[in-house]
């Protein structure tokens, strides 16, 4: 099967132009009309993750984190990045990352977030566009089954997630039972905004820095740092799902083995 094909089946699901600006999805190396048999799905291009499509010889890497952001000026194997894509090159592995316009779309990152905590979700924190006349974009808001202790939610985005462990700022504010949070799985600084706005009582996300997160706090909103690959490591076993769905026995899906890239120690 065709790479151009794989590749229309995944715009579609995701479009490229659901993308933030300073994004940068779509097939970063190799051949269109390369032919595919096997696709290994990941979240980051790590040198581990380029070993085992080499070693398992994919046609196709499929990633959610794009390895290029900006313009590189060389290609060459002195560079940590560039080295990797002479890698996939030289064993004629097509790399293609669906980012920021699948954390958007409809039934993308921010629904699969939703679903895992049983979130009665109302919308998206960040709106992108809209789809038969319902918004979608970045994170959600909305309601939990039922409330619960700050101190119980952090375990159950624990257990929903499969995590070591989380950060949680605000267990030592008064306050009771919860139930109206915001979700915003990968970066969520710039989300600390939107979630007070629509009067989340905690956000869950990634990345959160020590004044930001005492800050949060301070007006009144918990929140919850479950780690960037935390709460994205949902794309693979989702990817993995999703092109059996579409492609049936016609292709072989492998997935990146889990690798939490901090520990508590």
């Amino acid at each position: 099967m065709q790479c151009s094909r794989i590749i229309r089946q995944l715009e579609q699901l995701a479009p490229k132009e659901y993308a933030c600006d300073w994004d940068n999805p779509g097939l970063l190396a190799g051949r269109l009309d390369k032919d595919i048999e096997k696709i290994l799905v990941a979240l980051d291009v790590t040198d581990e993750v380029v070993e085992q499509a080499i070693e398992s010889q994919a046609d196709l890497l499929l990633t959610h984190h794009p390895l290029i952001f900006k313009a590189l000026k060389q290609v060459n194997d002195q560079d940590f990045i560039s080295r990797r894509i002479v890698k996939l090159i030289q064993a004629d592995i097509s790399y293609y990352a669906a980012h920021t316009n699948f954390d958007a779309a409809p039934g993308g990152m921010a629904d699969l977030a939703a679903k895992h905590l049983e979130l009665v979700a109302e919308g998206p924190l960040e709106t992108v566009g809209e789809k038969d006349g319902q918004p979608f974009g970045i994170g959600k808001i909305g309601l939990l089954p039922e409330p619960v202790s700050l101190n119980r939610l952090g375990e159950i985005v624990k257990e929903r997630f499969g995590l070591p462990f989380v950060t949680v700022y605000g267990l030592g504010a008064p306050g009771g039972r919860i139930r109206r949070i915001a979700v915003s799985p990968g970066s969520g600084r710039s989300m600390i905004e939107p979630a007070l706005q629509a009067g989340a009582e905690v956000l869950i996300t990634g990345d959160i820095g020590h004044h930001e997160g005492i800050d949060a706090v301070a007006r009144q909103m918990a929140v919850i740092d479950a780690g960037h690959y935390g709460l994205e490591h949902i794309f693979m076993e989702f990817m993995e799902q999703y092109l059996r769905q579409q492609f049936g026995n016609q292709l072989e899906i492998i997935t990146a083995a889990p690798a939490f890239p901090a520990q508590v120690i």
